[in-house]
């Protein structure tokens, strides 16, 4: 059986290849427009599966700039009528078709109040588009599954084209010119063994921390959405917490430990959730002890994630269809979520 879901997995690599030689000049100038302006403060405006690629760029700006990035609720200036202090402010509104109220309204209230606004959208006529000033096109083409995937993957290298035309990093920017490469690694990397042990689960937890944090998140959404699994995300600092006392002997859990400072908490983790006699899947580089799926390495560890994120999406979308489920058409959801 073919889905769109899958297809569409699929094409992610060719999008961004396609991302990164449409209006090379435009990440080029919006790097300058912050170097240039320095924000006071810099927020995101995003829901679902676009708030997850946002967050992967925040913990970015946060990690190599040193900058603090707020997620916006919407619901301030929407429904609570706030009025937000705008002048030097930066917003990044993140969305697949641009249509939704709740991010075009925020970023007319935003651009009118004198900050600097731009869309990461896929559609560069969409009402959201039209109220940013700054248009970041995410050249994804048309996407017809509910479940999103190339245009998340084309969002999350969008953000990282955006940290690294501010900071003029020449190795980000290397890295990210081969990406596609890598993608079409992880594209065809083996997570069969993923589908095998998620097949009968009703609940899950999916673990991440660091920049691999976002993956988590958009995993546990997948598998929602998808799978009708229900799962949750956490931070392996923040599962120690109160998530810890749910987990006994047969709780199944992913962990996804990319490279990066984050691993070794990861991978230790793992290691004491099998000592409890958790059903651990872990996700990891290729060689590392006790890994069950394969992680294709990128040029640098920041962009890991997104290599991971496309071999998932092809997991998933195949769990989905082991469990006798339609990936394309989720129940009472609709690829344009209008929300206020």
């Amino acid at each position: 059986m073919t889905t769109a879901m899958r297809e569409e997995a699929f094409a992610a690599p060719s999008a961004v290849a396609r991302q990164a030689a449409v209006a090379p000049g435009a990440w080029d100038a919006f790097g300058a427009r912050l170097r240039t302006q320095r924000p006071e403060a810099l927020l995101t405006i995003a829901r679902g599966s676009s708030d997850h690629a946002a967050h992967f760029m925040s913990y970015l700006i946060m990690a190599r700039l040193g900058r603090l990035v707020t997620s916006l609720p919407m619901s301030i200036l929407t429904l609570y009528q706030s009025k937000l202090h705008c002048p030097g402010l930066v917003s990044l509104a993140f969305s697949q078709s641009g249509q939704s109220p709740d991010l075009v309204e925020p970023t007319r209230f935003m651009r009118a109040g004198g900050a600097t606004t731009a869309a990461f959208v896929n559609d560069p006529d969409s009402p959201l588009a039209r109220a940013a000033e700054w248009v970041l096109p995410l050249c994804a083409g048309p996407e017809r599954s509910v479940a999103a995937t190339k245009s998340v993957i084309a969002q999350l290298v969008a953000g990282a084209r955006v940290v690294a035309a501010w900071q003029e990093d020449a190795a980000l920017r290397a890295a990210l010119a081969g990406l596609p490469s890598a993608l079409e690694r992880a594209v065809a990397a083996d997570w069969s063994a993923g589908v095998a042990a998620l097949a009968g689960v009703d609940r899950l937890f999916v673990i991440g921390r660091g920049t691999g944090l976002a993956l988590a998140m958009e995993a546990a959404l997948k598998f929602k959405e998808t799978c009708g699994i229900q799962a949750e995300a956490f931070s392996g600092a923040e599962v120690r917490h109160g998530p810890m006392a749910l987990i006994a002997a047969g709780f199944p859990l992913l962990v996804f430990a990319p490279r990066g400072p984050a691993q070794a908490g990861l991978l230790a983790l793992a290691a004491e959730l099998r000592g409890i006699g958790a059903r651990v899947l872990l996700a990891a580089p290729p060689g590392t002890p006790g890994g069950d799926l394969a992680i294709v390495d990128t040029e640098t560890p920041d962009l890991d994630p997104i290599s991971a994120v496309q071999s998932f999406y092809l997991m998933v979308e195949a769990l989905s269809r082991a469990r006798g489920l339609d990936p394309d058409r989720p129940p009472r959801l609709a690829k344009i979520t209008r929300t206020q």
